[in-house]
This record gives structure tokens, C-alpha cells and sequence, in this order.
């Protein structure tokens, strides 16, 4: 990496190459498309809003970005460029018979128009106006630009403006410049601890080989989830998640995740590996943030780790839990090391990556607070699956949960996909009671009735 030009030009990060990468096979499709929608409620004061909008915008840098392709030889840069700031678009669609199908119908031909990275549009907004009480946000980018986390943030600090503007509220602080953490970036791959973290997973990888890689040029490359559904956790399961992860002195989120992946180990196939029979891998997303200016400033940093889980013989399911969780600790300690200087390290050829199959993904995020008004985030995209995907949504605090199931024709047919989305919710209940609890972590097999 190289500090950025005098002109403003920066070396793109691992990640935004291997969506860059991944854009350049396939320039015409929908691949890595994000977006989210606002829905706000209420007495709301659209000048206010307008005015917030325009400063979260301004403050994130990454939705002026520019990209700069320099042919094969050469990797890309980026800058910020304030002229491509994605102007706010107004549509009053007060007067459709249905403005809520009409917004909705806007927003998914704007999703399906696909994203040029080396045109000058990579990110757009929109304000739909469905009544004086009902206002829709709708912001669109590109995953090589935001991760979810990101728009979380960009959200957040939307609802903070507009207290601000509308009702005085403190403004709070700005986002970091994109900049910072490209230097901070720079300095941590100059590091001992950069150093540090490579020797920590080449260890910990030493005994697993195999791992299903990718080529970005294949014709059927992210062909799309064949199976899709979404269901609630009911309120009872999401107290006894919050309860016995208090009681282990673990991270509500990590419990769910071990216990789901105690499910899937069940159901999927596993990469071969030299670790015992009784291990099984997921594919776990990492903010990344903690530590950094990328705590406060909204970009692409998630990183997607691979974790081993190995239950030992005989092992209570309790001790198994503790001692995963710990495991779960370790693995973010090391974290910020990203998972393309892993592929890069394990010799994955250039067109190629990691296949994340099985992932489970552990969204916390409140909802952002509009004063007066009441608000619902909605998932208008988020790239596209492969293999198998379990994602929560819930709460910080855990109430609220709901899990979507994405799996491709060749990990599950319809029968098999149906009975998981059926049996999951089931298992993780009785997994949280005391009798599997107090019980042999062998003996977590879910059979059904």
C-alpha cells in the first residue's frame, strides 16, 4: 500500500480488490449490490430530515468514491470525489393509488439496474414521499463501498442529525475521514501485529486443507440462492438465549452461533481436515472495528473468518459452550487480519476466493431513533448467497430475533430446505434448556418427533 497522492488517489483495501476482482468478470450483473430503506412514521419534519440527510452524505466519504481502473498490470485506486456525493432524489408519491407498492417498485428497478465501479453513479438515495406522515429513505451502493455495518452507522447518525435539526439535540460527532483508515491500514500491515496475526492463523489452520474455492469467472460464479426464507424466533426462545448466556458469561451472539453451528454440522457437509472427526467449520463475519477509526466511520470492513469447532469426547454441552466461546475471543483478538491475505497465504490463485459455506451472520443493530417518529429498517439488498447462509436480525439486547435461511439447489432441495427452516427455531429451544444443557454435547443431534 502507498499513502494517498497528492491528488487524493488511495490503494483500494483487501476486500474492495476482491469485490473489484469479482466486478471486472462480471460487469453486467447484480452481484454485490447493498441497500437499505427508512421507513419513518409520524409527525415528521421533512426540512429537518432533508438537512440531515445532506450532512450524513457529505460526512461519509465512501459515497463519493471514485474508482480508477489502470489496466491488468497495475492494481486500482480510489479517491474521494465530493462532485459524485449521490444527490437526494424526491419522488411524491402521495397520489399513486398505492405509494407504497409504487416506492417499492422504484426502489427494486433502481437495485436491478446493477453497478458500473468505474462509472461516476456507484452509490444513489432517494426520499419517497407516501404521505405528509410517511417518508421512505431508500440509499443503494455498492458492497465494495459499504458493509452492513456501515449502513447501520450511516442510519445511526441520520437519526442523530435529525434530533438535532428538529429538536436541538446534541449533533454529535462526525464520521472519520475514509483516509485515516487507509493510513491506519498501511500502518497495521507494516506491524508486529500484523506479523503476529499471520503466525496465529497459519497455526491454527496448519491441519485443515481443502478448503472449496471459487473462481470469479465461472459462468455459474454466485448464481443465486435457489431457497430463501425468513421466519420470527419467538419471544420465549429469545429470553432463555439472553438468560443462559448470562449464566455462561458469553455474548448472547455467540451463543446462538455455536448453537447453530451445532445444528448444521448435522446437515451440511464439511471440508476435509486433519482435526478429529468430531470438529466442524463455519464461516463466521467480523466487524473488525473495535480499535479503529472504522468504529465510526461507515466503509467496506467486514472481514469473514473460518472457525473450527471441535467437540471433545464426552464433553458436556455447558463446558463446550464455555470453552467455544473462548475460542470465539481468540479468533476476533485476531481478527483485523483479513481473510484475502489468507487466501493469499494458503496460495489461492488470483480469480479465486474462499467459498463462505456455511456462514452464520449475527446482526445486533437497533434501529436508528427519529424523535417523535417511529422507525423500521428494511433489507432491500445484500448481495447474493452461496452455498448456505443463516442470518439473524435482532435487537442489541437480543429481542426481536428473526432468521433468514438462503441456500443454493445444490446444498438442498426444497424438502430438506423446509424441514431445516422447521427444525432450527425447534432445536435451538430445546438446546437452551437445562436437561441439554446438563447433557453431553454428542447428544446434540436434533432428531425431530
Amino acid at each position: 500500500m502507498t499513502h494517498p497522492s497528492a491528488d487524493g488517489w488511495m490503494p483500494l483495501t483487501l476486500p474492495q480488490i476482491d469485490l473489484w476482482e469479482e466486478y471486472t468478470f462480471h460487469p453486467n450483473e447484480v452481484v454485490s449490490t447493498v441497500a437499505h430503506s427508512l421507513d419513518i412514521t409520524g409527525p415528521i419534519d421533512e426540512d429537518a430530515l432533508k438537512r440531515a440527510i445532506a450532512q450524513v452524505v457529505a460526512e461519509s466519504d465512501v459515497l463519493s468514491l471514485e474508482f480508477r481502473d489502470r489496466g491488468p498490470n497495475l492494481p486500482p485506486l480510489q479517491r474521494v470525489n465530493p462532485e459524485l456525493r449521490p444527490e437526494l432524489v424526491v419522488h411524491d408519491l402521495s397520489g399513486a393509488d398505492d405509494p407504497a407498492a409504487e416506492a417499492q417498485r422504484l426502489i427494486e428497478a433502481d437495485i436491478g439496474r446493477g453497478i458500473d465501479l468505474k462509472g461516476r453513479s456507484i452509490s444513489a438515495q432517494a426520499l419517497f414521499r407516501l404521505s405528509p406522515h410517511h417518508l421512505v429513505w431508500y440509499l443503494r451502493t455498492h458492497h465494495a463501498v459499504l458493509d452492513g455495518y456501515g449502513i447501520a452507522l450511516i442510519e445511526k447518525r441520520l437519526g442523530e442529525l435529525y434530533g438535532h435539526f428538529s429538536a436541538g439535540l446534541p449533533a454529535g460527532d462526525p464520521f472519520h475521514p475514509f483516509k485515516r483508515f487507509i493510513a491506519e491500514e498501511e500502518a497495521y500491515r507494516a506491524s508486529r501485529r500484523f506479523q503476529a496475526d499471520r503466525e496465529h492463523w497459519v497455526k491454527s489452520l496448519a491441519g485443515a486443507v481443502n478448503f472449496r474455492v471459487l473462481h470469479k469467472g465461472a459462468e455459474d460464479y454466485l448464481s443465486g440462492g435457489a431457497h430463501y426464507g425468513c421466519h420470527e424466533l419467538v419471544p420465549e426462545t429469545a429470553a432463555q438465549l439472553r438468560r443462559i448466556a448470562g449464566e455462561l458469561t458469553m455474548a448472547w451472539p455467540d451463543l446462538l452461533t455455536l448453537l447453530s453451528g451445532l445444528y448444521l454440522r448435522h446437515e451440511l457437509p464439511q471440508p476435509e481436515t486433519r482435526h478429529r472427526s468430531e470438529a466442524f467449520m463455519i464461516w463466521l463475519p467480523l466487524m473488525s472495528r473495535w480499535g479503529s477509526v472504522g468504529a465510526h466511520m461507515p466503509a467496506m470492513l467486514v472481514n469473514i473468518l473460518p472457525v473450527f469447532l471441535t467437540a471433545e469426547p464426552g464433553e458436556g454441552l455447558r463446558r463446550f459452550l464455555a470453552r467455544s466461546a473462548g475460542l470465539l475471543k481468540t479468533l476476533r483478538s485476531h481478527g483485523r487480519y483479513r481473510v484475502e491475505q489468507i487466501a493469499l497465504d494458503r496460495g489461492v490463485p488470483a480469480g479465486s476466493r474462499f467459498f463462505f459455506s456455511p456462514l452464520i451472520n449475527i446482526l445486533p443493530f437497533d434501529p436508528p431513533i427519529f424523535p417523535g417518529c417511529d422507525v423500521t429498517r428494511n433489507v432491500q439488498a445484500a448481495g447474493l448467497p452461496e452455498g448456505f447462509a443463516l442470518t439473524f436480525r435482532g435487537q442489541e439486547d437480543g429481542t426481536g430475533l428473526t432468521f433468514e435461511m438462503e441456500a443454493d439447489i445444490a446444498t438442498a432441495d426444497t424438502e430438506t430446505f423446509e424441514r431445516w427452516q422447521r427444525e432450527l427455531p425447534e432445536f435451538l429451544a430445546e438446546m437452551l434448556t437445562v436437561e441439554a444443557l446438563d447433557g453431553p454435547v454428542g447428544s446434540a443431534i436434533w432428531r425431530g418427533d
